[in-house]
């Protein structure tokens, strides 16, 4: 198969241009092995910084050379989360959502690339000035979690702009091999994939959310504040998260402030659907990309598929011709 070389790949070691996002409720060390075996960089998703959680993943991820990610914000109250992730030597540390700064120097001194996943230049401008190795440009039609800001396509080239030799990598609605060409074409070094690997093999959501993934449209997604409202811990503004559209959000998505007067109440029913099982109630993160999920695959097939398909496009498949 043909490689697609660029600056990250050669500051990653990487084959392929492809980074597994950090999530922490799927990207499991199982995953995060089969991304980097295939050619991408697998990285762990440590969310919240739960040690005993994220130790147990690294020993699934074997002897593969993986990331670690963080949120940045919740790890202010976990003293040492930071250290004992680089105690383990991994090919990356990633953080995203909140000051980074305060860890930077550590990690400087471990010689380990720094990932800072930025939603405004203002941010990238930030994590540039403090020496992150690898800006991730996130669009707003990311899944998960994120902020109301700019789209993918914009967003990327903007900071292409501004981060002059940095590697950016596009993040945001790209699910095949297409949006891995495009996020070439805007300047970007790469993509940050979430919602296509939520239906891999691997991931540790459970085989009927997979199915869910599958069958669902950008059109079902919403971005808003309201699932993490309903669980803890809550999250800080400017953040908010894209999900499949559940009873919450018909019930709540144009009427937030009255959500949070009656919040107490709705929690505890919230709750309640939860343990009882209530499909329903789950929140099912996914980006507007979703449409473009057609199976559940193994994670190394999916980036060989990806890295397949953007090659193809850049050079049999071409919808243009240049006269």
């Amino acid at each position: 198969m043909s490689r697609l070389e660029t600056s990250l790949t050669k500051l990653l070691d990487i084959e392929h241009p492809i980074l597994l996002a950090p999530m922490g409720s799927n990207s499991g060390g199982a995953m995060a092995s089969a991304v980097t075996e295939a050619g991408g960089l697998g990285i762990i998703g440590g969310g919240y910084g739960d040690r005993t959680s994220l130790e147990a993943e690294i020993e699934k991820a074997g002897n593969s050379r993986v990331g670690i990610g963080f949120i940045t914000w919740a790890i202010a109250d976990k003293p040492g989360i930071v250290g004992a992730a680089l105690e383990r030597s991994p090919a990356a540390l990633f953080l995203s959502f909140g000051d980074h700064t305060p860890y930077v120097a550590e990690i400087k001194r471990a010689d380990v690339p720094l990932i800072c996943q930025v939603q405004t230049l203002e941010q990238a401008r930030v994590a540039l000035a403090s020496g992150a190795n690898v800006i991730v440009a996130q669009g707003q039609e990311a899944g998960g979690h994120g902020m109301i800001a700019r789209g993918t396509l914009s967003l990327v080239p903007a900071i292409v702009d501004l981060a002059g030799s940095v590697p950016v990598v596009a993040a945001g609605g790209i699910a095949d091999g297409r949006g891995l060409a495009a996020a070439l074409m805007l300047g970007a070094s790469g993509v940050l994939m979430g919602t296509r690997f939520c239906a891999a093999e691997e991931s540790l959501w459970k085989p009927e959310m997979k199915a869910d993934i599958v069958a669902a449209q950008g059109d079902d997604t919403v971005r808003t504040s309201i699932f993490d409202l309903f669980r803890d811990p809550a999250w800080p503004a400017p953040f908010d998260g894209r999900a499949i559209r559940n009873v919450s959000t018909e019930k709540w998505v144009d009427n937030v402030a009255g959500l949070q007067a009656n919040l107490e109440t709705e929690r505890r029913a919230y709750d309640a659907a939860v343990k009882r099982g209530d499909p329903g109630s789950k929140v099912l993160w996914a980006g507007e990309g979703v449409d473009l999920i057609g199976e559940i695959l193994p994670a190394g097939v999916i980036v060989e598929k990806t890295v397949a398909e953007a090659v193809a496009m850049l050079t049999e498949k071409k919808t243009y011709e240049l006269t």
